[in-house]
């Protein structure tokens, strides 16, 4: 099938290039030339396992193409996908500019009839207002008006693993009108054989932020289970083990720590909670599930200055900087807020990070950025743990302790065991770990 997918950002690129590897014909489209110059010689623009190798190899057999021209690759398409950026305005809801922008260039561009699917993640009803701006926008001076549908496809990746889940995914949700819509989002997906949630399109955008939201609570109410274990004695991994085996409840994101961060939860959450107050619901819980989220930040700089004493002009080291391992992203990241706190009491920050670096340059200023773990450790008065990169797991913090002024570990991810490293003379803090 030939798709085109608007909007090659982390969403767009993945899906666009995945897509190709199932076998369809892909072009890709996105306003930023420079962007799809880039693109068109493979390289990558964001940090994604796997993902520039597959580029390279489906930009080379023609099954992926990239251009900034939106009617060309609508003409040309069967089905087009809208995956453009839907930012938090400062209400916290979703700003849809760049949806209705590409809705009218395509009912601009439209010549006979087209699927058009949105898969940036969007409020309830976003389908209806798409559908609505197309048929205001199509030409009238033709002698028949093309035919179309909207569908919904939200999508569930997760960043540092979009690859796999693309390819295996738990569920393939679609949200449509017509028989034609799902028949042919059956086709698109058919290579997968994945499991299809069929539904209305109002209740397809629901989905992602109601999933979104609820995994975003399961980690706030661990989050707030640790700070209660700290002052009990007890310990939040064994908790969270003892819940975990019920099936009701699982395991996952039940993970205490610096709170949740990303392109995707915080800005699902505060849409989710402006749609809710706009249909009538106060959606108090997530309200606190925010609250928790913010107060965990403060609370992990609360522990630095309580077992420090005094924070001004020490040195901290800061081991991991992105929202999480295997990505660049550094959008509403922990560390930006954790660091913020600790600079305006008066510290000093150097950092490392495997692949986020640069673009956290971007974003903070006067820190010292290290070229490995060992050059950051050198003079500090203490190291943070971040994020929990594979490459954290395995460091010699034998030698890391010797080059430092005082050797204190502050786990924000809960990474390590404190036995280990008191037989190596650190001072060891977790969260939740029963130890304030």
């Amino acid at each position: 099938m030939n798709i085109a997918i608007v909007g090659s950002g982390y969403v767009g690129l993945v899906t666009g290039v995945c897509l190709a590897h199932i076998g369809h014909k892909v072009v890709c489209v996105d306003v930023d030339r420079e962007k799809i110059r880039k693109l068109r010689l493979g390289k990558v623009p964001i940090y994604e396992p796997g993902l520039e190798e597959l580029l390279k190899k489906y930009l080379k057999n023609k099954k992926l193409s990239f251009t900034w021209a939106i009617k060309e690759a609508a003409k040309k398409s069967d089905a087009i996908f809208i995956a453009v950026g839907t930012p938090s305005k400062k209400n916290g809801d979703a700003d849809l500019t760049y949806v209705e922008n590409v809705a009218r260039e395509i009912a601009l561009s439209m010549d006979s009839y087209k699927l058009i699917i949105e898969k940036s993640t969007v409020p309830a009803e976003t389908g209806k207002r798409i559908a609505r701006t197309i048929r205001m926008n199509l030409p009238k001076n033709k002698k028949s008006i093309p035919d179309f549908d909207v569908a919904s496809n939200p999508e569930f990746l997760r960043e540092g693993s979009a690859i796999k889940d693309f390819m295996n995914p738990d569920r393939v949700v679609i949200g449509v009108e017509s028989k034609k819509a799902e028949r042919i989002l059956r086709e698109i997906y058919k290579p997968l054989k994945p499991h299809m949630v069929v539904t209305n399109i109002n209740s397809a955008e629901l989905i992602k932020h109601a999933s979104n939201s609820f995994l975003a609570t399961k980690i706030s109410f661990i989050n707030a289970i640790a700070q209660i274990c700290d002052h009990l004695g007890a310990d939040v991994l064994k908790v969270a083990e003892g819940m975990g085996f019920d099936k009701r409840i699982g395991r996952s994101f039940l993970d205490a720590g610096i709170g949740y961060g990303g392109s995707c939860f915080p800005k699902d959450v505060d849409a989710f909670v402006r749609l809710s107050e706009k249909s009538g619901y106060n959606f108090k819980l997530l309200n606190e599930v925010r609250s928790v989220n913010e107060e965990q930040k403060a609370f992990f700089v609360r522990l630095i200055e309580d077992k420090l004493w005094i924070v001004k002009n020490k040195v901290i080291g800061v081991l991991g900087l992105a929202f999480k391992p295997n990505t660049d992203d550094m959008r509403n990241a922990p560390s930006l807020d954790i660091i913020k706190m600790l600079q305006h009491e008066g510290a000093k920050i150097k950092a490392y990070d495997p692949v986020s670096m640069e673009n956290a340059k971007k974003m903070m200023k006067k820190i010292t950025y290290s070229k490995d773990p060992y050059a950051l450790a050198k003079g500090c008065d203490c190291l943070l743990l971040l994020t929990e990169w594979d490459e954290f797991k395995h460091l010699d913090f034998k030698k890391l302790g010797k080059v430092m002024s005082q050797p204190i570990l502050f786990d924000g991810r809960n990474m390590y065991r404190k036995q280990d490293f008191e037989k190596l003379g650190f001072e060891y803090y977790g969260i939740g770990r029963g130890m304030v």
